[in-house]
């Protein structure tokens, strides 16, 4: 059931700031990763603040602060220097769907969330050496996705990846970070996710708070990715090679810390493993970096053989130990400037996945697109990208349960409006081919617009 107060104080909220952003005309230049370039292995790693920040806590420009509540008077720097980063966004989206789809009547819908990060860098804080704590914590209001993307647009993939149900706070994620030997190795033990930033990592198609909002242009569905207890590693023997690996409960919940599944009832963990090389190609504007990947996954849990049973006279069938793999890359194929700090330029990308057709209702996926930053005179900070995501259905589920399914493709162009460092307005429109994949229904056109803001 949605919360009323809630909602009211969030639109109103999000009015408010929406206005401010939209008188802010000055073009500022914003962090390099939050448009989401590729410049080195670097920038391809998730945006975290490190280190202090500018100590200017003399004068605070609304159109040039990095953070809408700028520094606290020098309080944001001054933790932060003692190791303690506190990250705070919101993000809201408004969806309509326009045309076609299984019902365009009250075809809209409206999602706000935000995120808290906590940071504790032990090694500033002089208690154990290239070691942090990170604490996560979400909130979201709207988003009755339910009520939109499978009542309204009938797809497979959520039109807007950051729609939830209505939760006002919950704890998502934390984890102990470690590294050693000079960085080359790193681990992560805690309550910790596999998709954004462990696993088919891209640094342009993998995040729907600052990229695209398709689900389906954000991960890879064949990969069974989870949220829950479990541990990772990740070795890199050259500064352009990697392997990693990570064990995962299986059995874990969303809302439910984790203890009571990994810890207790059947011993099971599932697998991820990934191999990948994150060259710098030279060229006359400077380097170009990339990212080149190939990867499996082993899921040790039952999952329901797609088969007849003839209206519930045949029992159904269970099969475990499923598998799959996946190969991803992105790469940097033009830069605008020679500054190596610019970041300006076209990036491309390309994902494929497999998982079995006897038990995984999507059995081939494919998407790709490409990314441009600084595309319009005096617009540096802009970002503009176009993806392509198509999920070819299970053979065997088409035989044996559908034969109406076929494949679903997803295209989505967005672009991100830097109104000032701290807020970016995103128009997005996407058009879905076979929704649900079923080739008899009708192609859906969906259109919204994304607030991103950080406080």
């Amino acid at each position: 059931m949605s919360c009323p107060y809630y909602s009211v104080t969030t639109s109103r909220l999000v009015i408010a700031i929406l206005t401010i952003c939209l008188l802010g005309m000055p073009q500022i230049s914003a962090n390099a990763q939050e448009d989401g370039s590729v410049a080195s292995d670097e920038n391809l790693k998730t945006q975290r603040p490190s280190g202090a920040a500018s100590r200017d806590v003399e004068t605070y420009d609304l159109w040039t602060a990095k953070y809408l509540t700028g520094d606290w008077g020098g309080i944001r720097s001054s933790l932060e220097e003692q190791g303690i980063s506190i990250i705070l966004n919101s993000h809201t989206q408004f969806m309509v769907n326009t045309r076609g789809g299984l019902e365009t009547k009250n075809g809209n819908d409206f999602a706000a969330s935000y995120n808290l990060e906590l940071v504790f860098d032990l090694q500033k804080m002089g208690l154990v050496s290239g070691a942090e704590f990170v604490f996560e914590s979400k909130g979201t209001s709207g988003g009755e996705i339910s009520d939109f993307d499978k009542e309204k647009v009938g797809g497979l993939f959520k039109t807007n990846a950051d729609a939830k149900e209505e939760e006002p706070i919950f704890v998502d994620k934390w984890w102990w970070h470690q590294k050693l030997l000079n960085d080359r190795i790193e681990l992560r033990v805690g309550r910790i996710e596999t998709e954004k930033d462990l696993f088919d990592v891209n640094s342009v198609a993998g995040h729907e708070d600052k990229q695209f909002l398709n689900k389906a242009l954000v991960a890879n569905p064949t990969i069974p990715h989870k949220l829950g207890m479990g541990a990772y590693l990740k070795f890199r023997p050259t500064d352009w090679l990697y392997v990693q690996a990570a064990v995962m409960d299986p059995e874990a919940r969303d809302r439910r810390t984790g203890f009571d599944t990994a810890f207790h009832g059947t011993d099971r963990v599932q697998f991820f493993w990934e191999l990948g090389v994150t060259p710098e190609f030279g060229s006359a504007k400077g380097k170009l970096g990339g990212r080149y990947l190939v990867g499996s996954w082993y899921n040790p849990g039952p999952k329901e053989v797609f088969f007849d049973t003839l209206d519930g006279r045949r029992a159904r069938r269970y099969r475990n130990d499923d598998v799959g793999f996946y190969f991803g890359f992105e790469q940097l194929v033009w830069k605008e400037n020679r500054d190596p700090e610019d970041t300006q330029g076209l990036t491309i990308f390309g994902r494929y996945g497999y998982a079995h057709d006897d038990t995984d209702m999507i059995e081939h996926f494919w998407s790709a697109g490409g990314q441009y930053a600084g595309l319009l005179p005096s617009r540096e900070d802009d970002v503009i990208g176009f993806g392509v995501a198509q999920a070819i259905l299970s053979e065997q589920y088409h035989k044996e349960i559908d034969p109406a399914a076929d494949r679903e493709t997803v295209y989505e162009l967005y672009y991100a409006w830097h109104a000032t460092p701290w807020c970016i307005i995103s128009p997005d429109l996407q058009y879905v081919a076979n929704p649900g994949g079923d080739k008899d229904d009708r192609d859906a056109v969906v259109a919204g617009v994304r607030l991103r803001v950080s406080f």
